[in-house]
Formats: structure tokens, sequence, C-alpha cells
């Protein structure tokens, strides 16, 4: 069997559960690599024993979420129109997609590289910055917006590398571009004395060797499909498709983005090095995010294509797979970080404050997990069917309607302590919603099929 039927193969008939793995496994070991970055710059600035570069590094986070929200505004429904058009049997429209996917990638990154640069010293306000992590946040963040082609373009390439099923392929880009960020990290932080700057500048080459090796593989033609001269103007069907999708993708991940601003602004109160602290604990916890986004996201070309071939029993078999097996693996992580939460704060700080700080969000946190992959699976799900308003009424509801005020509800009655527990009490109410949600779309839609 050839190379393509596989992947066809894998999409369409594999054993649900099977195939949820077989997508999902390599694309979290990718981006257990892919972690590294933000690991990895945290790690050799905290070698400098300066609590207020980590601090800093933890501010700028939400600019990158950004980058990503605009990135995901075209990967997500790119991938999404890809997905269902394989699975319909046109091929030229899924290619004609995916050349329009990097034509607006490129616009997009110069609209924020622009937007950055001019209203830098807003956005460094906006982020929470104050006297001691002013200075650092600016520094990390201009480097961030100058490569955001880069950063912006590695994502795309991901998406649209995934969506006909080359897992294998997209994840190799991220390995390369993380390599690449761990030798160069020390040389640019400590030998040429960048500091915090420095930290940025490997970051940004490193997304840059990502972006290279993706595009590699459409230039060897070693992908189910390439992108063509011929496609270079997107039709008017095909814009609306991908911004169909894109749009909501793009609003929930900035809601996301401004839910987190939202709480880092609320623990300033608390003092900087309670945002070091903060700061630390999400990183580590984006290792366990890392599981259920790439059980997610192997799951949307799969549930994408079979959604576009009317295949509902799979979808549905497909699903309950995925959420056994991300809820399953999420409790083991969750057990792991409970047990070496102040090993794991340490390696990154020596100082006391940080690393009790630290211990006690990381095991708050960490209950996030056993509920958090299945609102992913089922909000992944709805952009496969190219059905975004469900995807994103499930991040409205998350972050603006429950996120939100039961942060500033919990931080007003019960303090810090309070307000660290507000996430796992609002993804243990998403879960219930959001499996019931999709459920339901996905009877009536069969029913449908039935009865036509």
């Amino acid at each position: 069997m050839e190379k393509e039927d596989k992947r066809i193969y894998t999409l369409s008939k594999e054993k649900p559960a099977k195939a949820v793995v077989k997508l999902g496994v390599p694309l979290i070991a990718g981006m257990f690599i892919m972690v590294l970055y933000n690991l990895v710059d945290t790690y050799f600035i905290g070698l400098m024993r300066d609590d207020y570069q980590l601090a800093a590094v933890n501010l700028a986070y939400p600019v990158m979420m950004v980058m990503i929200a605009i990135s995901n505004m075209i990967g997500a429904g790119a991938s999404s129109l890809i997905a269902r058009s394989l699975g319909a049997g046109d091929s030229a429209k899924a290619e004609h997609t995916l050349t329009a996917g990097f034509v607006l990638k490129v616009v997009n990154s110069a609209i924020v590289t622009a937007a950055g640069i001019l209203f830098l010293p807003q956005i460094v306000a906006g982020l929470g910055a104050q006297d001691n992590t002013s200075g650092y946040t600016s520094q990390y963040v201009l480097v961030l917006f100058v490569g955001s082609i880069f950063t912006m373009g590695s994502y795309t390439a991901g998406q649209l590398l995934r969506a006909e099923g080359s897992v294998k392929q997209s994840i190799a880009g991220m390995i390369a571009g993380t390599i690449t960020n761990i030798v160069l990290d020390p040389i640019f932080i400590f030998t040429l004395d960048m500091k915090i700057s420095g930290a940025a500048t490997a970051t940004i080459l490193g997304n840059a060797v990502s972006l290279l090796v993706s595009l590699w593989f459409y230039i060897a033609k070693k992908t189910l499909l390439r992108p063509g001269v011929k496609y270079i103007r997107p039709t008017a069907e095909i814009l609306k498709e991908i911004f169909w999708v894109g749009v909501p993708a793009t609003l929930e991940t900035l809601l996301t983005s401004a839910a987190y601003i939202v709480n880092n602004n609320l623990a300033v109160a608390y003092g900087e090095l309670t945002v070091a602290a903060m700061g630390i604990a999400q990183k580590i916890m984006s290792l366990g995010n890392y599981i259920y986004q790439g059980f997610a996201s192997g799951t949307q070309p799969i549930m994408g294509y079979n959604y576009g071939a009317k295949n509902f029993p799979r979808m549905m078999s497909v699903l309950k797979a995925g959420i056994m097996v991300v809820s399953c693996t999420e409790l083991a992580v969750m057990a792991l970080y409970g047990i070496l939460a102040p090993l794991l704060i340490g390696i990154f700080s020596d100082t006391a404050e940080v690393i009790e700080t630290g211990s006690k969000v990381l095991r708050a946190i960490m209950f996030i997990l056993p509920f958090v992959g299945a609102v992913s699976m089922c909000r992944m799900s709805f952009q496969a069917m190219g059905k975004p308003v469900y995807a994103f009424v499930i991040t409205l509801v998350r972050q603006l309607f429950l996120y939100v005020p039961l942060l500033l509800l919990f931080n007003s009655l019960f303090g810090f302590d309070g307000m660290i527990w507000a996430q796992p009490v609002t993804e243990l109410i998403m879960m219930t919603a959001s499996v019931f949600l999709l459920y339901t779309i996905i009877g009536k839609e069969q029913k449908a099929q039935d009865l036509s």
C-alpha cells in the first residue's frame, strides 16, 4: 500500500482507538519537544538568578498566544476545509485551500509585525508589566514581533500538514526548531550577553528552522497535497469557508489570552515573584496541556474526513475512544504533578518563595487535566465539521461567562488560594456541557441522513 493510501486508511477505516493514538501520540511527542521552547527559555533565564526576568517571560506569553490565535484563523479554517474536501474526494479543492493558507499566512504576519512595533509601549503596559519587569518584557516582546513571520508560519504549516494526515512531517519541523532553540539559547543569553532578548532571538530562529523544514516536505513532494502557482488566487468560496471556521477559532484563542492577562494582573497584586512562580507552574502544566491538545489535534482530521464522507457512526466511535484515551492519560500526569511539584518548580528557581507558591499553583491547576481533554476534543471536532459557531460558544462560555467571573469571585472571596482554583471548577462544568452538545449535534445529523 502506498504511503498516501495509508494516510487515508487511517482517517477512514483504522480502529478508532488505534487511529486516535496513531495520529495523536506522534503529535504529542512533537508538542513535548515544542514546549521546550518556553521551558528552555525559562531554564536558561533562571540560571541568571533574576526572578524579574522570569516574570517578564511569563508576562510576554500572551503575545505568543495572540500570534498563535491569528495563525489559527488561517490554519484551523484551511485545515478543516482540507480534511472535509479529502473526505468528499475533492483533492483539487484541498490543494487550492492549502495554497490559500500559505498566502494568507504571509499577509497576516506582516500586519502583526507592523502593529506590534507601532504599539509596543501600550502592549507592554497592557500585559501587566510594572517597574521591575517593564524593560525586560519590552525587550522580549519586540523580538517576538520582529520575527512573527517565522512563529506564525511554523504554526500554520504544521496545521496544514496535519490536515492531510502527515503528522510525522509536521513534528519533524517542531523537533528541528526546538533543537535549534536549545543550542542557540545559551549562546545568545550568556556568550553574546543578550540576556532576555537573546532568549527571544533563539526562539525566533528556532521557529524559522521549523518553518523551513515543513516547507521542504512540500518542495520535495513528500506530502499528499502540494501548493501550486495555479491556485495562488483563492476563490471567494474558499476564503469564505476558511474565515467561517478560522475567525471563531481565532476569537477562541484571543479570549484565552485575555483570560490569561486577567489572571496575571490579579497575580501582580500578590507580588511580582508570585507572577514568576505562576509562570513556572503554568509552563510545567503545558506538558500536560500538550497531551490533550495533541490527541484533540490528531482527532481533528479524522472527524473532518468522516464528516465530509458522512460517516457519522465512525465519528461517534472516534469521539468515545478519544475521550477515554485522553482522560486516562491525563490522570496519570496529574498524579506525577502532585507528587513532584516542589522538585519540578525547583528546576527553574532556587528562591524559596517561588518554589512554595509555584508548587501550590501546580497542585491546584493540575485538576483541570481529567476534564479539559474532553472539552478540547469536542471543540476541535466542531471546527473539523465546519461548525465553528458551536466551537466558539464553548470557548465563549468557558472563558467569558465562567472562568473570568469565577476568577474574580474566588479572588475576592478567598484571595490567591481561591483564584488558582477557578480553572479546575470551570473545566469540570464545561466537560459535561461540551460532550452533551457534540453528541446531540452528531446524533441529529445522523438521524437526518437516515430519513433522507
